[in-house]
């Protein structure tokens, strides 16, 4: 039987970014299908107290820098050479989030994912800007007024609030967080006990 590997996911979570740039090769050595469930980092933070680390570790400079170090080795050791921080960082990713799960409605997640991610990640778009989200993804396959305009439907607004909300029941507390069966992980330095999770 195929395992499942879900990722609870937000684009505001660079770390995110980089866990997706390094999944392909753990699901092929594991066979593993990957499931990406949308949620609301700011959501999560806010319902658990958590922060983002650069607001966390403010007044712990040593911490902070160290925080940076690990994510220039997990960059150089994956070559990961196309990412650099968004010069918007925190990005309000409310509206790209629901587009998420419009992406998702349409059966279209997997191309929304990593073109957004890219808009992000690489290009330091601000994706919280309508005018711009809008031009960048009609540009990369999709209708992205349409998409957009359905971003402020009722059933679309609640499906990512549910997301959220369920996330934190299950003991969620910040992304990137990752599930195999009821095992949880959190952040990208936990990949190699996610292989071994997966190929148990």
């Amino acid at each position: 039987m195929t395992k499942t590997l879900e990722l609870i996911f937000d684009f505001g979570s660079p770390n995110a970014y980089l866990t997706l740039k390094v999944l392909p090769g753990i699901l092929d050595r594991t066979g593993a299908e990957l499931v990406v469930t949308p949620c609301l980092l700011g959501g999560i933070f806010k319902a658990t107290g958590n922060k983002a680390p650069m607001v966390q570790y403010a007044g712990v400079p040593a911490k902070l820098a160290y925080e940076n170090l690990e994510m220039r080795r997990f960059i150089e050791r994956h070559g990961l050479t196309r990412f650099r921080l968004n010069p918007h960082f925190p990005v309000n990713t409310l509206l790209i989030m629901r587009g998420a799960i419009v992406a998702a409605d349409d059966g279209r997640l997997d191309a929304y994912v990593e073109a957004v991610n890219r808009a992000m990640w690489e290009e330091g778009l601000k994706m919280d800007d309508p005018a711009v989200a809008a031009a960048f993804l009609s540009a990369n396959g999709f209708d992205g007024p349409a998409l957009l305009a359905r971003t402020q439907e009722p059933a679309i607004k609640e499906k990512l609030a549910t997301n959220t909300e369920a996330a934190v029941a299950r003991g969620v507390f910040g992304i990137p967080t990752f599930f195999v069966g009821d095992a949880m992980f959190f952040g990208k330095d936990r990949l190699a006990q996610v292989e071994e999770a997966l190929l148990g």
